[in-house]
């Protein structure tokens, strides 16, 4: 029997770079958190320690911040100029994976018109991309998390198995509430406009866990899925992370009152998680690590 190294990789994890474009009608945030992830030909390092092949990691943050200076733009050119630079500038790394989280700032109301230079972190959820890039192809992953949606009522929960530990209760109304992490693969990396993807692939999220009579959080899922692959033709997977956020109607016999299914117990664990992947039958292969 041999011993041998199997896959790896090194990189930057979570580098914080926030770029401040100051125009002249009104300051724009951008505050990212941007991961890099490289591979190649490592086995000496491995085995003898030998770093002649090694970018470090700190090089690695520096040029975040360097390719920062030249402006950000969409996230997922961000990640796309990273990603080439790293793998077509070293001779030694084959591969790079760049993961970039945008968090939402916007500009405060003062007087009844947005602030110029002032600002709040806003509840619409985590932007995110991943990009990965081999020397030829590369593959972009959009998406969003901490998307927390509610739905008061159009939920049900019944008809499911039960065994001798069930104690669950059968419901044909329930509040149904989930924190959203999405992401989707796109075709193509180039001639995309990812801004425009961006806000149509999240509003075909929100739409659809509004407008579906759910009957499990597995059929909200799909329904979500389907609805950004219909909106959305440069889209050809769908991959859907859903914890049910528990809300369990309050007794309130004990004290003489009724509960007409208005208070609620919001339980934050622990939870049901729902996962799964909606995509084209004709979808081009994905990045196999993703």
């Amino acid at each position: 029997m041999s011993i041998v190294l199997g896959a790896n990789q090194y990189g930057k994890a979570e580098t914080r770079v926030v770029r401040v474009d100051r125009d002249a009608d009104g300051h724009r945030v951008t505050d990212l958190n941007v991961s890099v992830a490289l591979s190649g030909d490592m086995t000496d390092t491995h085995l003898t320690g030998a770093n002649d092949k090694v970018l470090p990691t700190d090089t690695q943050k520096n040029t975040v911040y360097a390719f920062a200076r030249d402006g950000v733009g969409e996230i997922e050119d961000f990640a796309l100029r990273l990603a080439r630079h790293f793998v077509d500038s070293q001779p030694t790394i084959g591969r790079a994976r760049v993961r970039v989280e945008r968090y939402p700032w916007a500009r405060l109301e003062l007087a009844g018109r947005p602030a110029h230079h002032s600002f709040s972190r806003s509840g619409e959820g985590t932007r995110t991309a991943t990009v990965t890039y081999d020397g030829q192809r590369a593959w972009v992953v959009s998406g969003i998390t901490d998307l927390t949606v509610l739905n008061s009522t159009g939920s049900e929960f019944w008809g499911y198995v039960r065994d001798p530990f069930t104690t669950l209760r059968e419901t044909r109304d329930r509040v149904l509430a989930t924190a959203v992490d999405a992401s989707w693969r796109h075709e193509a990396a180039d001639d995309v406009d990812w801004g425009k993807s961006y806000a149509t692939a999240r509003r075909a999220l929100l739409e659809a866990f509004g407008e579906t009579h759910s009957r499990s959080l597995q059929q909200t899922l799909y329904a979500m899925g389907e609805r950004v692959l219909t909106n959305c033709p440069e889209v050809v997977e769908v991959r859907l992370r859903l914890p049910n956020k528990h809300h369990f109607l309050v007794d309130l016999a004990p004290f003489g009152l009724d509960n007409p299914n208005e208070v609620f117990h919001a339980a934050d664990r622990p939870y049901g998680l729902i996962e799964g992947t909606v995509l084209r039958d004709d979808a081009p292969p994905a990045d196999p690590a993703w």
